[in-house]
């Protein structure tokens, strides 16, 4: 009998992933932590046991639980002028992409498997991606990232910091999303959507950093 890969977690913890059951339990899972603050690269098997997560750091958790759950541990990067990237975990089903993500902002986390491409997907975050000064900020989104990639450093179940996950996603090419001329003569978000979109926000008074 072939042995069952258990990916390095343990029992106790495949069966918490397991009982997320599909993309949107993941999302539920993720959206039911408190934001971390803190400039942390906790691995997935870390965020399970201390329940909070950054954007990096659930984005990857995600890939990891979609990875229990039977898809491929595939992220990419959202990248923005004057603001912070977003890493989300993308998924397909029926040739469709959707995605999981965690974020700081009402409307930069789940996404419907219903993109038929990676930048249909990256643009339905484009309205809704602003920085405290209201401007509109996403630039580019990178190629798709297989994690298992990084299997040999034990990403999903190390003790360590995983920020070489980061860093790979620094280095590889992104693709624009807007040509200059675009960039130009964009408006700024009204203060409804400003105020919709930072419901549930957490602020870092010490850093007074905005977070995806």
């Amino acid at each position: 009998m072939a042995a069952i890969n258990t990916f390095g977690f343990t029992s106790s913890e495949l069966r918490q992933l397991r009982a997320l059951k599909t993309p949107a339990g993941v999302q539920k899972f993720l959206d039911d932590l408190p934001y971390n603050l803190s400039y942390t690269a906790r691995s997935p098997k870390r965020v399970l046991h201390d329940r909070t997560a950054s954007c990096l750091e659930g984005g990857i958790f995600a890939a990891a639980a979609l990875r229990v759950l039977g898809f491929p541990p595939v992220i990419f990067d959202l990248e923005a002028e004057q603001d912070t990237d977003h890493v989300v975990a993308i998924f397909k089903v029926r040739g469709h992409w959707g995605a999981v993500a965690k974020s700081n902002f009402t409307g930069c986390r789940y996404r419907e498997p219903v993109y038929r491409n990676l930048r249909e997907l990256a643009m339905s975050y484009f309205n809704i991606y602003f920085n405290l000064r209201g401007e509109r900020t996403l630039r580019r989104y990178s190629r798709p990232v297989n994690l298992t990639r990084f299997d040999h450093l034990n990403w999903m179940t190390t003790e360590k910091p995983i920020w070489f996950v980061a860093e790979y996603l620094c280095e590889i090419p992104h693709i624009s999303l807007l040509a200059p001329a675009m960039e130009k003569s964009l408006t700024r978000v009204d203060r409804r959507t400003l105020l919709g979109e930072m419901v549930g926000h957490r602020k870092n008074n010490r850093r007074r950093k905005r977070v995806k």
